[in-house]
């Protein structure tokens, strides 16, 4: 194609002086208007660094009734948060009480992605010369058990598509026949690699959380520091992310498939990154065609009841619905759909099938262009995101006479599973309160005070030294029966404690959405 000079150079010979003049005049004018054009181009492109920009869902072609029914729907099903980006702007971000905005929320296995993003960066960056690379390589210092040709022939490819042929046990909800021996095992990267070949590498799909927290120690050997580390600088830093919690192993080892907490707004940002290819202002974080693996992944994942899912690079692809995702044990999930220009986030904590979500979301875009506005459908829809932040209390019943026999004693247990050692409660001062002793895995005594709320309503206590909020409610529920109600926020680890009195013994009784936990018998003091 001739460039708008030159061909003003060869027109002019052919229509004279005043013709060229003319000819110029006009191709300064286009000119200007595709560099006006380009100016709003990049004027339009969000980028939600400093934080996130909001619209109505109209204002992004999006249907305000819709997304209150998805809101409703959420209410019902467990869910901690509902979050929908398009074309840049959050259109809908709904938290559902206790859990608020500000907190952050665990990953569970939706952290795969994010490690699996770390590998990405570090094959951009040159440190990682070969998504080929035979894993052993990088742990030939190690004496590693079971070592034979197919051991050696896995590759990092093989970490990311969980095809390594490494006999591991584990299925979609996260329960895995191994996972309690792996995790108290003094080294996780050595169990992992000791493990037993059951087929060779590259044949197929092994959900193996032990192939993610290899790539993380591939992430510290490459860079010299734990991924975390390598994170905060290589990804959440240019992310605009700084609000992270990431757990690790025994030898400081970034726990590769879970253990990451983000707010749902920074989660978002993971998702947008992978949304626009890769690219964040201009910068190439990821590889060019890492995200396209993932758009394009073929990998059948033989759960038998979802033909359409499919793996890729730590990803979760739902070919029939264009979309894809990082999912984690109760349903969290940061969706990209593509054609859509969509980004949601759903946290909570209870799994809520994919194709669920997705349909709810879908039904509610409309056009690619703005609707007329719907005064009456956004008010509806904020009105759906203030109640369900508002916390309904439950039933509750005035102190018996118990209450105060039981106050400010304590009650010693036996020895126990959870290794409980005390519990106090003070539920006749003016702020109740509650107050237990334990002891950790390496035998030292911990105590933790915190609020409790008899109105019904979880009360906050202060945020641990890692950042997570507690909350807790108690009630009646017999003159001798207590029972409370105790998480930390946006852990998904809601417990209930029954406490059950009679004169100086107690014996209390935890359990959670599994079921029962532990039981441990306990006497007051004299």
């Amino acid at each position: 194609m001739l460039s708008a000079s030159r061909e003003v150079v060869l027109r002019k010979s052919a229509v004279g002086e005043s013709g060229a003049l003319a000819l110029l005049l006009a191709v300064l004018i286009l000119s200007c208007r595709l560099m006006s054009s380009a100016g709003a181009q990049d004027a339009s492109q969000v980028w939600p660094t400093k934080g996130w920009q909001t619209s109505t869902p109209e204002e992004q072609g999006m249907d305000s009734v819709e997304l209150a029914k998805f809101i409703d729907f959420g209410g019902y099903q467990g869910i901690d948060n509902i979050l929908i980006a398009r074309h840049g702007k959050i259109v809908a971000d709904a938290y559902f009480a206790p859990f608020r905005a500000g907190a952050t929320h665990v990953m569970y296995s939706a952290t795969k992605s994010v490690t699996g993003s770390l590998i990405a960066i570090a094959l951009q960056e040159g440190k990682l010369d070969d998504l080929n690379h035979k894993v052993m390589d990088f742990f030939s210092d190690r004496k590693i058990e079971n070592l034979d040709q197919n051991k050696r022939a896995i590759t990092v490819q093989n970490l990311l598509d969980m095809t390594s042929g490494l006999d591991w046990e584990e299925g979609y909800t996260g329960r895995i026949a191994v996972f309690d021996e792996w995790t108290r095992s003094q080294d996780w990267v050595q169990f992992v690699l000791d493990r037993p070949m059951k087929q060779a590498p590259g044949l197929t799909f092994n959900y193996d959380s032990g192939a993610a927290h290899l790539l993380s120690a591939i992430i510290s050997k490459l860079s010299g520091e734990p991924a975390y580390l390598y994170a905060r600088e290589h990804l959440f830093q240019p992310l605009g992310i700084t609000d992270v919690f990431w757990s690790h192993d025994p030898q400081n080892i970034t726990f590769g498939p879970s253990g990451l907490y983000l707010q749902p707004r920074d989660m978002a940002k993971i998702g947008y990154l992978y949304l626009r290819g890769g690219v964040w202002e201009g910068q190439r974080i990821l590889p060019d065609g890492w995200v396209d693996k993932i758009v394009h992944a073929s990998l059948d994942t033989n759960n038998g009841w979802a033909t359409d899912f499919h793996y890729g690079n730590l990803f979760w692809n739902f070919q029939e619905s264009d979309a894809y995702a990082a999912s984690g044990y109760h349903g969290e999930r940061i969706l990209v759909m593509p054609k859509l220009d969509i980004v949601a986030v759903i946290t909570g904590t209870q799994e809520c099938y994919a194709d669920t979500l997705i349909s709810y979301i879908s039904r509610s875009v409309k056009s690619d262009t703005p609707l007329p506005s719907n005064p009456v459908g956004d008010a509806l829809l904020s009105a759906r995101i203030k109640q369900v932040a508002t916390e309904q209390p439950s039933p509750i019943r005035s102190l018996p006479d118990a209450a105060k026999a039981v106050s400010g004693r304590v009650y010693r247990f036996a020895d126990n599973a959870r290794r409980f050692k005390s519990i106090s409660l003070h539920l006749t001062d003016a702020n109740p309160s509650y107050e237990f002793e334990y002891s950790t895995p390496t035998g030292a005594a911990e105590k933790f005070v915190g609020a409790i709320g008899l109105d019904g309503l979880f009360r906050e206590s202060a945020a641990t030294k890692t950042g997570f909020i507690p909350a807790a409610k108690g009630t009646w529920i017999h003159e001798k029966a207590f029972v409370i109600k105790r998480q930390t926020l946006g852990s998904d680890d809601l417990r209930t404690w029954l406490l059950v009195f009679d004169g100086k013994r107690l014996e209390l009784i935890s359990s959670g959405a599994d079921g029962p936990d532990f039981v441990a018998n306990g006497e007051a003091d004299e």
